[in-house]
């Protein structure tokens, strides 16, 4: 998997660099600024996850986990959408709370409700659609998490997703033993040879497993935004009412920009006529279902994890939009 993945992103640069050679050198220079752009989150979130295996704290931190699953996940989806990680910095996080045991259905609400909103884009996103925008988006984000995490707890409990980790990632289901037989950490963990090397190896492992998903991700990120014209986005997505609402949802998933990006083009359309609550849903959809948030889905999870991912992205993304569009009505 690890060289298949690496293969299909040269093969893109490759093709296009024949076809296209202008565009393949700024594909590749996009993936590389996009990757040192996300860096020092993900150097934050892979740190923090190879040291709270090396010193075992991990074991804490499954057992925070522990407890009423209705608890645990409003506190996953109110950290998620507050969060200033980005969609890739927590993917180092994600696979380590799963593979401690901790409930999908809390890990699924903070995966849904990080990559839609953060501090800073909670800023950018008042300055340029206003703060009523700004914190629709953010009580989106934190309600899609919740609405998430409750769907996900109901399968759960119905026997689903036993084991949601794809074969490798991890060790599944049986890094529940840190919650059963808890040991007590040794935050100095660079005293022990043993430690140290867990540590590097944890972080060296992560770092590679990041690297080849998000160099793929960035790359395709590169030729939406070079082939998929903003004024098709604009006349797909552009109208008024509950079915505007709908197909800014759809059409957010594959047309997506980026989060920066999409922000100018949709307060662009607000003021041509666009149903806000059709703005939001955009944004919300086209967050959690962005190239980068998706790959490290897929790349982590199963498929059917996967597709329930997508799913929850796509109904929570319309329920936002049309109850944001019917607040703004009354």
């Amino acid at each position: 998997m690890n060289e298949r993945v690496w293969l299909v992103t040269a093969a893109i640069l490759a093709i296009i660099a024949v076809f296209n050679p202008t565009q393949g050198v700024e594909s590749f220079a996009f993936a590389i600024r996009a990757l040192v752009e996300t860096a020092p989150y993900l150097l934050l979130s892979i740190g923090l996850a190879a040291y709270a295996g090396a010193s075992g704290a991990d074991s804490l931190i499954a057992r925070a986990f522990t407890g009423s699953p209705v608890v645990m996940i409003l506190v996953a989806a109110a950290f998620g959408g507050l969060s200033p990680f980005c969609s890739c910095g927590v993917i180092p996080l994600i696979a380590a709370l799963l593979a401690m045991g901790v409930p999908l259905s809390a890990v699924m609400a903070f995966w849904l409700a990080s990559p839609v909103i953060d501090p800073s884009m909670f800023v950018l996103t008042a300055g340029v659609l206003g703060p009523e925008f700004a914190i629709a988006k953010t009580m989106a984000a934190v309600g899609l998490g919740v609405f998430g995490g409750y769907i996900t707890l109901a399968l759960t409990r119905a026997g689903a997703f036993a084991d949601p980790l794809r074969d490798g990632i991890g060790n599944g289901g049986c890094g529940a033993s840190s919650v059963r037989n808890p040991k007590p950490p040794v935050w100095a963990f660079w005293h022990d040879r043993e430690r140290r090397e867990k540590f590097a190896r944890e972080g060296l492992k992560t770092t590679l497993f990041l690297l080849k998903w998000l160099a793929l991700a960035f790359v395709l990120e590169s030729l939406m935004i070079a082939f998929v014209p903003a004024e098709w986005v604009a006349q797909a997505v552009g109208g008024e009412g509950v079915v505007s609402v709908l197909i800014a949802t759809l059409v957010g998933v594959p047309a997506y920009l980026n989060g920066y990006a999409a922000l100018p083009l949709v307060s662009g359309l607000v003021e041509q006529g666009m149903a806000p609550g059709a703005g939001l849903a955009f944004l919300v959809a086209g967050g959690v279902t962005s190239l980068p948030a998706a790959i490290a889905v897929w790349a982590l999870a199963k498929r059917a994890v996967f597709a329930l991912y997508v799913g929850l992205a796509l109904s929570g993304s319309l329920a936002s939009g049309l109850l944001f569009q019917a607040w703004l009505s009354t």
